[in-house]
């Protein structure tokens, strides 16, 4: 089973000072920057997914005007100039590259706003591995409908939003196949009950689809996930694979792979590091929370500035309690501070912007056990207690990265105990 990060322009600057308190990040380009596999080896994925959505922006094929991308023009134009593999530097790492339409991104659309043609384009230009179909994702669920009880109706809004999606596969595979394109063409399959996806997968499979990506079903619980992969399993043939679009469940592994997925794909690791209130550093078995130091500058940290204008703490007192607490944390790192004067300084410091009760014994608890000491991975020996710090982007993507690491040498593990080789 492989593990894809959808890429979304992550990296982090291999020349930041992590030695000094006040060294603001200076936003790095693509060129200059680092990913994930150029900082840990073995590579954290197995693949990576390459988004139109997140490169080319919101817009339309039908006018080429597109917005709020990701990507500069001239970072798209090397991409489709040199193809995924030498645009993200994979050298000679086992990478796979995965095209999709990013169909999260137009869900507000009554349509989506991208051809076939247009699509075959860009995976061709990007040189990807597997293409995904077009689709237009699917925002509800319920199981319910399969039973055709009375008043039971499938939404319309559902229903033609699996049909385009199903017009569009038709089309796509077509084209595909016709242009004897390099890439393997990937059937999306979209639903809002295990019924409805198993239509669609064997529809699919009939069109001549021997990867199906099942999508729209990021918000749904594990059992429901279960229950949509086995009614699939129904009609699935034994040489279809399954692909989980934008799902990350460690925990069942072994019922996906016997369900057929050997593939999937999430930033959830990576997204946790810094957007959780919680579970931010990742270990085997359990997650830890990051302790929050904030950068004390108005121009970095947003909460510290609307601090600042309702009265509620100055520029010197921000200063002087961030480095109390800086100070305290990498002393108890290097074993000069005891615990719970490190602890006392960091909740000083987050006292003035309302932190949760729970924080205090969340932190003492990181800090304790001291994670990155025995982790292994090469970020937690090159960053030591940095890591755990949340403080600022090349902090807190690096410790998304070393989630990414642990996720996929926990996956590797779940699969060697099932028996399947790593």
């Amino acid at each position: 089973m492989r593990f894809f990060f959808p890429d979304a322009h992550e990296l982090v600057d291999p020349g930041y000072d992590f030695a000094r308190r006040h060294d603001p990040p200076r936003g790095v380009g693509q060129q200059d920057g680092r990913y994930a596999h150029e900082l840990l080896d073995p590579a954290p994925y197995d693949g990576i997914l390459l988004s139109r959505g997140v490169i080319q922006g919101k817009g339309s094929d039908a006018d080429g005007r597109f917005r709020d991308a990701k990507y500069k023009l001239s970072e798209q134009q090397r991409l489709y100039r040199v193809g995924a593999r030498e645009f993200f530097r994979a050298g000679g790492r086992p990478l796979l590259f995965v095209g999709d339409c990013g169909a999260f991104s137009y869900r507000a659309e009554p349509e989506p706003p991208y051809t076939v043609d247009g699509v075959v384009g860009f995976y061709e230009a990007c040189r990807v591995d597997w293409g995904v179909s077009v689709d237009h994702v699917i925002l509800g669920y319920d199981h319910r409908l399969d039973s055709r009880t009375p008043g039971g109706e499938v939404p319309a809004d559902w229903r033609r939003r699996q049909e385009i999606t199903m017009t569009l596969a038709g089309e796509f595979i077509r084209r595909a196949r016709a242009g004897r394109h390099a890439f393997e063409p990937v059937g999306a399959a979209q639903g809002w009950s295990p019924g409805s996806y198993a239509v669609c997968v064997a529809d699919l499979q009939k069109m001549g689809y021997r990867r199906v990506a099942l999508g729209g079903m990021v918000a749904l619980k594990s059992a429901e996930v279960l229950r949509v992969l086995a009614g699939v399993s129904e009609v699935r043939r034994p040489e279809t694979e399954l692909h989980l679009l934008g799902l990350n469940r460690l925990d069942h592994v072994a019922a996906f792979r016997r369900f057929g997925v050997t593939s999937f794909d999430s930033t959830s690791p990576l997204t946790q590091a810094f957007k959780d209130d919680r579970d931010n550093y990742y270990t085997p078995g359990r997650t830890y929370s990051a302790v929050r130091v904030r950068i004390a500058d108005p121009k970095v940290t947003p909460e510290l500035r609307r601090l600042m204008a309702a009265g509620g703490l100055t520029q010197t007192d921000a200063l002087r309690l961030e480095g109390e607490a800086w100070a305290a944390v990498l002393g108890y790192a290097a074993r000069r501070v005891p615990l719970e004067d490190a602890v006392a300084a960091v909740l000083r410091y987050e006292r003035p912007f309302g932190g949760h009760p729970a924080n205090a014994a969340r932190y003492r608890e990181t800090l304790a056990d001291r994670p990155w000491e025995t982790c292994g991975c090469a970020v937690c020996a090159a960053l030591g207690v940095h890591c755990v710090l949340f403080r600022g982007a090349e902090r807190n993507r690096r410790r998304g990265f070393h989630n990414l690491s642990v996720t996929h040498r926990e996956l590797r593990k779940a699969l060697a105990a099932g028996g399947e080789a790593a």
